[in-house]
């Protein structure tokens, strides 16, 4: 008697612990999507000549110009010059609006650029970057400031909305790259966290365990692969349309935890489907890091940069979930664990291929 209550409530206690990883697999996958979606990142190209300050914003589109698509932007300028305040020397500076592009084939992002007259040539330039009034409070700008001799980069973010800069001396071109290099670094940290399509992807792909050798050849495709698309994209030599790219991203996070469901010993052949759903993912990052934008100069140092982020961000995942995976392949309800996550998984990613394809159908 003892022996059967003792056992049903080992089996209960395990359907507790595998609900809780089915529920924490969904919530991994649609938790961060609300995250992501509550920040926005721009890329802002801040020219100094003489009297004259040119602020050139760049924004992913994200649905925020519809309608008439003339009248957004004309309002969404005009936000822009009233919130981006420039100081010359302690004066205000004036700023009007003068170019307005929105999305087109080529290109997925919004660009603004507002003229900014000031009473005399710069000495001490002030911006004071007030976006997040109108894009929310987690909004945040890469800013290039450049002026004749000198350069550096900033970056308007929560509690460091203004910069202070002389207009003065030579920046070298060691500290420029470096300044670009860190900021890209950043940035690719933040969109895998953030990124939970390509989270999700890695999570199913380690998820059976397996040899550690084995593993380490999965996410060294993995990595080796949206590499090289991610260079080949950023430097246009290799282009996917993101309407293709998004859905077969969602694809891929489904198909793999299918894989850990119906096929046995997926792991030693699993380094050649990462490696092949790794291009298209260095794809969805290279449309990731064009909707930021990129800097004029210091393209090698913010490309280099934004993928080692990503790398780090993917290795701080791998580095907390690898060791739980082989720890739990120590008790005998492992598989049935895998299983019920990969369900969850392939769930989310299914609800993702029919959203993506219903969006890009549309």
């Amino acid at each position: 008697m003892w022996a059967a209550g003792n056992s049903n409530a080992w089996y209960w206690k395990n359907v507790w612990v595998m609900g809780l990883v089915a529920v924490a697999a969904v919530s991994l996958a649609f938790g961060p999507a609300v995250a992501h979606k509550g920040g926005t990142t721009g890329y802002a190209t801040v020219s100094v000549a003489g009297q004259t300050v040119r602020y050139a914003l760049s924004l992913p589109a994200n649905g925020s110009i519809s309608g008439d698509a003339a009248r957004d932007l004309r309002d969404f300028a005009a936000a822009v010059t009233r919130h981006v305040a420039v100081e010359a020397d302690g004066a205000a500076c004036s700023g009007v609006p003068a170019e307005m592009r929105p999305p087109s084939a080529g290109r997925a992002s919004i660009e603004i650029v507002v003229l900014y007259a000031c009473a005399a040539p710069i000495r001490h330039l002030s911006i004071r970057d007030g976006i997040d009034t109108v894009l929310g409070a987690d909004h945040h700008t890469i800013a290039d400031i450049q002026w004749p001799g000198g350069a550096k980069q900033v970056v308007f973010e929560k509690e460091h909305r203004l910069v202070s800069i002389a207009i003065t001396g030579n920046a070298a071109p060691e500290r420029r790259a470096a300044g670009t290099f860190v900021s890209y670094l950043g940035l690719g940290v933040e969109h895998i966290l953030l990124g939970f399509d390509h989270l999700l992807f890695v999570v199913a792909l380690i998820l059976p365990g397996g040899r550690l050798l084995s593993l380490v050849a999965i996410v060294t495709a993995f990595t080796v692969a949206h590499s090289i698309t991610l260079a080949l994209s950023v430097l246009g030599l290799v282009t996917l349309p993101t309407q293709i790219v998004e859905p077969v991203i969602a694809l891929s996070i489904a198909y793999v935890a299918f894989e850990n469901l119906t096929m046995k010993s997926v792991v030693s052949r699993r380094w050649a489907v990462s490696f092949l759903f790794g291009l298209v993912h260095g794809f969805g990052f290279a449309g990731a890091l064009a909707e930021v934008g990129l800097p004029a100069s210091g393209l090698a140092a913010a490309l280099v940069g934004f993928n080692l982020g990503v790398e780090a961000g993917q290795a701080l995942i791998i580095g907390v979930l690898l060791p739980l995976i082989i720890w739990l392949q120590r008790f005998p309800w492992e598989p049935l664990l895998t299983k019920v996550s990969s369900i969850a998984i392939m769930a989310v990613g299914l609800v993702l291929l029919a959203e993506r394809a219903l969006v890009w159908s549309m």
